[in-house]
């Protein structure tokens, strides 16, 4: 009696085991670090490597390692004063075409990263850094889709030849005032066939013929999603461009973001960068003079020499075709004909006139398409930062006009999809689609988030010794195994966290303190049911079956109940919510795995089969 098969003491040593392994990047510390990416997502030359180190040691920095991947290239140093002057000195090497980020780098060994074996992060509350809650205006993003129907319209009804007073825009919705009847029904037929989502309503009100244009209920909700979507997309541009190493940006509800940058305690650096503009030209490309002259100075009258993004230059015209205010909307996808990469563009009325003037008399001729934006970097002078602005102006595309096209055009000649969907990110994420406001600013000090894991730390650690001794002292021999479960649970929730790279706050400290209490009821529940069993005079091993089998429905019950509550606080809740609802969630789990399959088979091992007089509970 009370003995397991052999397969269930393997599953249990090799989770245990592999549990170890995968909690085991948490002991090592983290280095201070350096990372260096593309501006642009594209991978690193091989010659950066050389000339970052070459700099580094000209400037006597001492680097403790270079890490080199796809994406990336990690400097790890010492200290983080040589951190801080290294910083500087690669960003002054290479220059803007790179995104040079501080950042702590876990100097896990490198066998335990071979299989994936990393740390957990540490949220904003424990690292330090900068939280904002913002706000998107919804109301203003249909406004201006309604701005943009306004002007189509008013084109569309003049060459209709359809007579109109007056466009206007009620709230949410378009107003158009005609002279009578007869002009109402026309410029509703009208407006029905060029746009046939559009809700049409006729009104009669004080002696004036109204006609009411609204989104569809689907317009709207879509409109409204992609002004959120293209926010989040825009912040996560600049806040890449800001060098922030780990930052969140999510959605929350639906018309909220959340902006977390660990590290940045310089909030109104940060709002400098959040609310930078940026947008895009389209310009025509001078063929008939030479560049190589204009690089050397000769830069003909009425043209600007242009660098693009894999470094060629250009000579561009300055007359400038279409802004990027201009474009409502750009997807990736394949051309049907060549089945290559291409996106898709869709101006407004007034940049579909202009395009469509330009094209007519440039069929044949390359355009090109320039990306501007206003970024503010930083430096550290004597311990102080100090912020600099700079206007950045670069070639992203460039294309042949191959036919006569306003409103909508496509983009070709794109070396992947992978471009073609940076470009199109570019075209739409150019700037804000609505404005944003920030509902709510929080700054934590590095200092602060230290303290924080030094107190979280010293509560678990209390909280464990506690209950050891509680256990030991109580339940003798039997309480040092669920001892010994507790500290294997501990174990396994750091691992699982580890596993998922989820993110540790202090109210996830919070939750495995309260997993450390819930694991040990479990097993209170059974010893208690064994004690009571020896005393109606059963036998040893007859009590301890019938104390694991008679308690396990109530620790079942207690711990899917708290799970279900750790579910709902996970689906509805934001933030340390949700980190509270996963530690719980995993401590639920773990705790149910340790106290009743790990102290049973422990158990098993010291008294199964034995002929026992007494336990030792």
């Amino acid at each position: 009696m009370n003995q397991y098969p052999a397969w269930k003491y393997l599953l249990i040593s090799l989770t245990l085991i592999v549990g170890v392994i995968y909690a085991l990047p948490n002991l090592y510390g983290e280095d201070p670090a350096v990372q260096i990416s593309s501006s642009r997502g594209t991978a690193l030359g091989e010659s950066l490597e050389g000339v970052v180190e070459t700099r580094l040691a000209d400037n006597k920095l001492t680097v403790k390692s270079v890490e080199r991947s796809e994406d990336r290239l990690l400097v790890r140093f010492h200290d983080t004063e040589d951190q801080l002057r290294a910083a500087d000195v690669i960003k002054e090497a290479l220059g803007a075409n790179y995104i040079v980020a501080l950042n702590l780098a876990p100097s896990t060994p490198g066998w335990l990263q071979a299989i994936n074996a990393l740390p957990m992060y540490l949220g904003l509350d424990l690292r330090g850094g900068v939280h904002f809650l913002m706000e998107v205006d919804m109301d203003a993003a249909v406004h201006k889709a309604l701005e943009r129907y306004s002007s189509d319209l008013r084109t569309v009804l003049r060459e209709a030849k359809v007579r109109y007073i007056s466009i206007r825009i009620d709230k949410q919705t378009l107003v158009f005032k005609f002279r009578n009847a007869e002009d109402r029904s026309k410029g509703s037929d009208v407006i029905h066939e060029a746009y046939r989502d559009l809700q049409l309503r006729d009104v009669d009100k004080g002696g004036a013929y109204l006609l009411e244009a609204s989104l569809s209920e689907n317009e709207t909700r879509e409109t409204r999603k992609l002004a959120l979507q293209q926010n989040i997309t825009t912040l996560r541009n600049r806040i890449n461009e800001l060098g922030v190493a780990e930052p969140i940006i999510q959605q929350q509800g639906d018309s909220r973001v959340v902006v977390q940058l660990p590290g940045v305690q310089d909030t109104a650096a940060a709002k400098r960068i959040l609310g930078a503009t940026a947008t895009l030209e389209y310009r025509a490309v001078d063929t008939q003079h030479d560049v190589e002259a204009a690089r050397k100075g000769a830069v003909p009258p009425g043209t600007r020499l242009y660098k693009s993004r894999d470094g060629r230059y250009y000579l561009l015209k300055n007359r400038v075709i279409v802004t990027g205010d201009q474009i409502i909307n750009a997807r990736s996808g394949f051309d049907n004909n060549s089945g290559s990469p291409q996106v898709s563009v869709t101006l407004d009325g007034k940049g579909a006139r202009k395009m469509l003037d330009f094209t007519k008399e440039n069929v044949g001729k390359p355009m090109a398409v320039v990306f501007i934006e206003n970024k503010t970097t930083s430096r550290t002078v004597d311990g102080k930062q100090v912020l600099s602005n700079h206007k950045v102006e670069e070639i992203i595309s460039v294309a042949t006009i191959r036919d006569v096209f306003s409103k909508n055009f496509q983009t070709t000649g794109l070396d992947s999809p992978e471009e073609a969907h940076e470009l199109a990110l570019l075209l739409r994420s150019g700037a804000l689609a609505a404005p944003i406001r920030i509902i709510e600013e929080r700054t934590v000090g590095p200092s602060l988030g230290a303290e924080n894991i030094e107190q979280g730390f010293e509560s678990v650690v209390i909280g464990f010794l506690v209950v050891l001794v509680f256990m030991a002292l109580y339940y003798k021999v039997f309480g040092l195994v669920a001892d010994l479960a507790l500290a294997f649970n501990l174990v396994l929730i750091v691992a699982l966290l580890s596993l998922l790279q989820a993110t540790l706050t202090m109210p996830g400290i919070a939750g495995i303190v309260l997993t450390v209490g819930m694991a040990v009821d479990a097993n209170v529940l059974i010893f208690e049911r064994i004690r009571e069993e020896l005393r109606n005079g059963n036998t040893p091993q007859a009590s301890i079956h019938a104390g694991y089998a008679k308690a396990f429905s109530t620790i079942a019950d207690a711990n899917i109940t708290t799970l279900i509550a750790a579910v709902v606080l996970f689906s509805f809740g934001t933030g340390p919510i949700k980190g509270f609802a996963v530690t719980l969630s995993l401590g639920i789990l773990t705790s149910m795995f340790t106290a009743i399959m790990g102290t049973r088979a422990i158990i098993n091992l010291a008294y199964g089969g034995r002929r026992l007089k007494r336990l030792p509970i």
